[in-house]
């Protein structure tokens, strides 16, 4: 059989990079194949190399370790391409989400829904675009599983503009299950579930306790009903002063909900993410719990921390147990040995282009809900209509991905600037829409596709 090679795009980053390392040294059908890779930033990329290097070698060495900041190197020869880049993560994303606001937009994040996401889609879809391009060039049969946020955005623009084949893969949905298993006392592996919506609004449709096949949704929603989910002021302050902290901090992001709360006793739905991913698609998030993080200052100190990490890591010569890291939450790494070996494999999500997945979503919109994935590729599962509210909200956010990609991929700034305007989180006034647009573009022109 012909050797695999994975090439890994924007590897020197922290935030994916050394986590599907790990998963594809510790996939044993992958062992023998070749994993590159590949970064612009030649520093980064080299504390990368080293990084991958020793957790290679404490597994025996498994696999091949290569790099190349070039992309002929990089991209030559890959059966898969796995893509996690972006440029200025932290300066931009505190611009999106700081200046909307300051022109009256709601946000509760502005990084994947909300006026100040609709700069981080068109640059995301500027820089994927590129790298697509590289792939098309160099190996043009290749695979590619994009990590890239915000997801069904970025992924449409792929499937819209480019020959690639591709999937768009996120974690939050085996998040969700392994967090809702610790609090009903349970093992993740012990729950069965299935789920459907848009990337960071997915919805739980069945959640059953595999040993016994009792119907756990009805238990979920009476957890969350029990008055230690009110959060009280005294609950609200520990909240907040967790936040200086990075383990704290992560723990908070996680429990703190009062969003997730109000969407189960309201609507009786119960979301697969938190609070800072499905508040951004929905206008009255801020008017829900009294307060809630700055989560780009969280995720910037999550950010800080974890390079410090690395490049410790990278550098030390302290032996440590690194062979015991096993196998993440990802579900990528399980993707490329399914569909290379034709060992069939459950996913518990993908996003793809709806092709009657979600029966009541516009065909072609990029939807996510779970699916089986072989030799032959993969194969959505069909999910029952999604129920409302959350129909009308999904059909709002499919308006964003049209106006956007056409925006990127059209090189026109006029369907992003009725983007702007028309989305939920964004103020009424037309002219602050307009002015916090103008504000934006001027400030990252050069990284925008028009």
């Amino acid at each position: 059989m012909k050797q695999l090679k994975i090439t890994l795009v924007g590897a020197g980053g922290m935030s994916f990079g050394p986590t599907m390392v790990n998963d594809v040294i510790h996939t044993p059908a992958l062992a023998g194949s070749r994993l590159m890779l590949h970064d612009v930033n030649e520093a980064r990329l080299a504390r990368a190399y080293r990084l991958a290097s020793k957790l290679n070698a404490a597994s025996r060495s498994p696999i091949i370790v290569d790099y190349s900041t070039e992309p002929a190197a990089a991209f030559g020869g890959a059966q898969f391409c796995i893509s996690s880049a972006e440029f200025g993560r932290f300066e931009f994303w505190r611009q999106d989400f700081e200046i909307p606001n300051r022109h009256g937009a709601r946000q509760i994040n502005g990084e994947n829904g909300g006026p100040g996401a609709v700069f981080h889609s068109l640059r995301s879809i500027k820089n994927t675009l590129g790298i697509c391009a590289s792939i098309e060039q160099h190996c043009p049969d290749a695979f590619l599983i994009n990590l890239t946020n915000p997801m069904s955005r970025v992924t449409l623009a792929i499937n819209r503009a480019t020959s690639v084949a591709n999937v768009g893969m996120c974690h939050e949905m085996p998040i969700g299950v392994s967090r809702i298993a610790r609090l009903l006392r349970m093992r993740p592996r012990d729950i069965e579930a299935r789920a459907s919506g848009i990337n960071h609004f997915t919805f739980f449709t069945e959640m059953r306790d595999r040993r016994t096949g009792e119907d756990l949704l009805p238990k979920v929603r009476a957890l969350f009903a029990k008055p230690v989910f009110d959060y009280s002021p005294r609950t609200t302050k520990l909240a907040q002063r967790a936040m200086h902290s990075v383990l704290l901090g992560a723990l908070t992001d996680q429990l703190y909900a009062p969003l997730v709360v109000h969407m189960v006793r309201t609507y009786g739905v119960v979301p697969c993410s938190v609070d800072s991913h499905i508040g951004e698609y929905l206008p009255f998030a801020l008017d829900v719990g009294s307060w809630h993080p700055n989560p780009v200052e969280h995720f910037a100190h999550l950010d800080r921390s974890t390079e410090r990490w690395a490049r410790w890591l990278a550098a030390t010569r302290v032996p440590l147990p690194l062979h015991r890291v096993g196998h993440s939450l990802e579900e990528v790494i399980p993707i490329i040995a399914a569909m290379w070996t034709g060992e069939p494999r459950r996913l518990m999500a993908v996003n793809v282009p709806n092709r009657g997945y979600l029966p009541n979503v516009a065909d072609g919109a990029i939807v996510e809900a779970g699916a089986t994935v072989d030799g032959d590729g993969i194969h959505p599962d069909v999910m029952p209509p999604v129920v409302e509210p959350i129909a009308s909200c999904i059909a709002a956010q499919v308006r964003m991905q049209d106006l956007i990609v056409d925006a990127a991929v059209g090189g026109d700034a006029e369907p992003a600037r009725r983007a702007v305007i028309e989305d939920p989180c964004s103020p009424a006034d037309e002219a602050a829409c307009r002015a916090m647009f103008e504000e934006l573009r001027e400030l990252q022109g050069a990284h925008l596709p028009f």
